[in-house]
């Protein structure tokens, strides 16, 4: 089954059903409590696809992005599965296109994620995705809260 989701949320607090369809089900909510203009588009709605699910991003940042870290934590059942941070821009040098952008400024990317090459177990995921503008974690921009429920063992 094929399914596309797609999300704009201006207000913080709200849950919405992203996707659902026979083996996957995902929900998202802001984890802040700050108003964000964002949107994000993903195919396919399945994690029995064999190659990359394929993203649209759309954000308006509330600050200027000279420095960005990405905190990524994973759980699965409960159990803390993944944790991994990455410096995407430092000021010199970046090569992301999110790099030097200003506040206010719009962006627009496209993109695949590789992890829907994953044989994902059946069970209960949360994926908090965090973004902070320095190096000690202190100034948050922006942080998403996935909810991803595999319905079905894809082995």
């Amino acid at each position: 089954m094929f399914g596309l989701f797609f999300f704009i949320l201006f207000t913080p607090g709200v849950s919405e059903l992203l996707c659902t369809s026979s083996d996957l089900e995902m929900s998202y909510t802001f984890c802040d409590s700050t108003a964000h203009a964002f949107m994000f588009n993903l195919t396919p709605c399945s994690t029995m696809n064999k190659s990359a699910w394929k993203a649209a991003l759309t954000w308006i940042p509330r600050s200027d992005i000279i420095f960005l870290k990405i905190v990524f934590n994973v759980w699965y059942d409960g159990a803390k599965a993944l944790h991994w941070k990455e410096v995407i821009c430092s000021g010199a040098d970046d090569e992301y296109s999110v790099c030097g952008m200003l506040k206010g400024e719009t962006l627009a990317a496209a993109f695949d994620i590789k992890g829907a090459r994953t044989k994902f177990p059946k069970g209960n995921y949360s994926i908090i995705l965090q973004g902070f503008s320095d190096d000690s974690e202190k100034n948050m921009i922006i942080c998403l809260n996935f909810t991803m429920v595999v319905k079905q063992d894809a082995f």
